[in-house]
């Protein structure tokens, strides 16, 4: 009876994951982009442990990992697209593109298309067991609700300058750029300097830029694995 019950806690966990995902979608679509970037945040909370209850319950099973892949297109593709979606309904076109105003906001679903094809390309990556080829979805998520949410001026600042960052992110999304993963091995500097400069950098955005932070944060990360990349 008790492994009847502990082999689903991580698909459990996943479908919070994805529940979290279309209320995300339901505020982004309202332009409520606070209470969308919280919901990818709980999402991505739900996302780190139904990893870890699989890890630790011996949980696995071929239905878990398409579940898994399924809810983070949702929470961290759909939702992020949504709500970058709602800002292009937002913006102040310039006379020029003014044609352009009904038809542009749906560039903002190249991410969802492109973290589906992350997605699908992590699932049968075998490089990718301690660290990331190309921008996690996650990160690209957090990225885009955090500007929003956080730094709307310069979201909003002109059209055509979120479109380039959207065909950027979408970009980075499938791109061969190594990036470093966050798992500590143990507490040593030597050993996870780099972890260690991350976490203490972005401590201190988010601090200080707040909201706004994450998404300083996600930029810090891409520059670092960049960095650190040219050193290897």
């Amino acid at each position: 009876m008790a492994n009847c019950i502990t082999r689903h806690i991580p698909n459990a966990l996943t479908c919070m994951n994805l529940f979290s995902g279309c209320i995300a979608c339901v505020m982004a679509f309202h332009a409520n982009f606070e209470m969308a970037m919280l919901f990818i945040v709980i999402g991505a909370v739900f996302d780190f442990f139904d990893g870890l209850a699989a890890r630790l319950l011996h949980a696995y099973s071929n239905i878990g990992k398409d579940l898994d892949s399924l809810a983070d297109d949702v929470s961290f593709g759909v939702a992020p697209a949504l709500i970058v979606f709602s800002l292009f309904k937002e913006i102040d076109y310039p006379e020029y593109l003014s044609s352009l105003a009904n038809w542009l906001p749906y560039c903002a679903f190249l991410i969802a298309i492109f973290s589906a094809l992350r997605l699908a390309k992590f699932n049968n990556d075998t490089r990718q067991t301690t660290s990331f080829i190309g921008l996690p979805v996650p990160a690209n998520a957090l990225f885009w609700a955090s500007l929003v949410a956080g730094c709307y001026p310069i979201a909003s600042y002109h059209p055509l300058l979120t479109l380039a960052l959207v065909c950027l992110f979408s970009w980075l999304l499938v791109s061969e750029i190594p990036m470093f993963s966050l798992k500590f091995k143990n507490l040593s500097w030597k050993d996870n300097k780099i972890a260690f400069i991350f976490v203490i950098i972005s401590a201190i955005l988010l601090i200080t830029l707040k909201i706004a932070g994450f998404a300083a944060v996600i930029v810090w990360y891409i520059i670092l694995s960049l960095f650190t990349q040219k050193k290897q």
